[in-house]
């Protein structure tokens, strides 16, 4: 048997909710026996040892990973069998493939070490990592710099997130300066905005720079990570002396308002699962948590067309006996539409969840996957 062990050192399962996704679509894991959903990530058992590496350059095409040098072999059992005057001895062996996923996720804040910052062109410290396949995508929101960095460059210096989504912050804005600046992409400006936990009080107003001036107007809510009350003990930023931390770093725009607007509606869409087995060696894995992280995945995929483009969205059964249309499955995904990107809200069609593409000259969205998807 050979075992491909995927993990990934986070306290979440963001992107192994995108993996299995990922996998569902191209058929990755047909060839598996078995696949285990372990405590920090998943393990997938295979028959053969060239479906177990082939499985292993998938999952690379998609995320950084750090590839195995080699397999680790374990002996399971032995035995002796007389053939006349002979003696044969069979063993039977396991290989296992430990494959390590890049523990920074898109939306992560990260403070580079100084090596690495270097190499990136002065790139930061602190950036944001706005994108992760192959290689990593980060972003300086304050001098509007973006750098990819490869797989190979992350592991030969690696580093982890100063902090993640789960430590988001909900703030309102209540004033805003635009700054001149270059670029279609962003526009910076100095926005003044209180901690929604601290609206009726206001006596926690911060000034702070965002790339996301475009976004934003006088009552709208943010999304942001809050350096100001932040435990920002071994976290890297002690190697900067002379850095200048800002109170808060906003991230996007919350839509938390439309949401509850919409009454709760459900979503005439939804997502496969693979058939997995569920690990419990180690405790239970918390299920409460789990679907709380899986709905937050699911938000992510509405507010962000970009990143539900590599996945495949399947109309629910059982909910209407006709057809659902293309527009009604993709309603949901308009909240936030390309607005992140550059765009205003204004400017998008809510039934198109891409833009046009300058080079070609043609809108790319959606409906194509969705139809392919609703003749299934």
């Amino acid at each position: 048997m050979f075992k491909v062990q995927l993990r990934q050192n986070v306290s979440h399962r963001r992107s192994f909710f995108y993996l299995e996704q990922l996998i569902l679509k191209h058929d990755a894991a047909v060839r598996a026996i078995k696949i285990k959903e372990m405590n920090k990530g998943m393990d997938f058992v295979f028959a053969n040892r060239s479906h177990a590496l082939t499985f292993v350059n998938f999952v690379g095409k998609f995320v950084p990973i750090k590839k195995p040098r080699g397999d680790d072999k374990q002996l399971v059992s032995h035995g002796r069998k007389s053939n006349n005057y002979n003696y044969n001895y069979n063993y039977n062996y396991n290989y296992t493939y430990s494959v390590e996923i890049c523990p920074i996720c898109r939306e992560d804040l990260v403070c580079l070490p100084p090596k690495v910052s270097t190499s990136l062109g002065n790139l930061g410290p602190i950036v944001l990592c706005t994108k992760v396949s192959n290689n990593i995508v980060l972003f300086d929101p304050v001098t509007l710099r973006e750098k990819v960095m490869e797989a190979a460059q992350y592991w030969r210096d690696p580093f982890g997130p100063l902090l993640s989504s789960r430590q988001l912050v909900r703030y309102k804005v209540r004033n805003m300066e635009f700054i001149p600046s270059e670029g279609r992409k962003y526009a910076l400006a100095n926005v003044e905005v209180v901690p929604a936990s601290d609206i009726e009080n206001n006596d926690k107003i911060l000034n702070v720079r965002t790339h996301l001036g475009h976004l934003f107007k006088a009552g709208d809510y943010a999304l942001g990570y809050d350096l100001h009350g932040a435990n920002m003990d071994d976290m890297g930023l002690d190697n900067y002396r002379r850095l200048v931390i800002p109170d808060a770093i906003l991230i996007k725009k919350c839509y938390e308002e439309k949401r509850q607007k919409t009454g709760g509606k459900s979503r005439s869409w939804k997502l496969k699962s693979l058939n997995m087995e569920v690990d419990n060696s180690s405790g239970r894995l918390d299920e409460k948590k789990k679907n709380a992280e899986f709905e937050a995945f699911m938000r992510e995929l509405e507010e962000n067309p970009e990143f539900a483009f590599n996945i495949s969205l399947y109309p629910k059964e059982g909910d209407v006996k006709e057809p659902v249309p293309l527009e009604e499955l993709i309603s949901h995904l308009s909240i936030g539409g390309y607005s992140r990107l550059g765009e205003r809200e204004s400017d998008i069609d809510p039934t198109t969840v891409f833009k046009k593409n300058p080079r070609t000259n043609k809108i790319e969205d959606l409906r194509c996957v969705l139809q392919s998807n609703a003749r299934e």
